[in-house]
């Protein structure tokens, strides 16, 4: 976990390995999320879908289960 401080204008500086394991250059857009009182950063994903592939469990099957009803 880094610690970062707030800049004058509210700005914040991503630590060096950070930006470069996610690929992070200047000009990148980031999207800024908050839930829960807690502040998301989310880098861009080149492929939105492919990166979300093997999110979901594969268990339990909810088309098995309406296939059976």
């Amino acid at each position: 976990m880094a610690i970062v401080k707030t800049l004058s204008k509210g700005q914040i500086v991503i630590p060096a390995d950070i930006r470069k394991r996610h690929h992070i250059k200047p000009g990148t857009k980031i999207q800024i999320m908050e839930y829960g009182g807690i502040i998301h950063l989310i880098p861009p994903v080149e492929d939105p879908v492919n990166a979300a592939c093997g999110i979901l469990p594969s268990k339990p099957s909810l088309s098995e289960k309406l296939l059976k009803e």
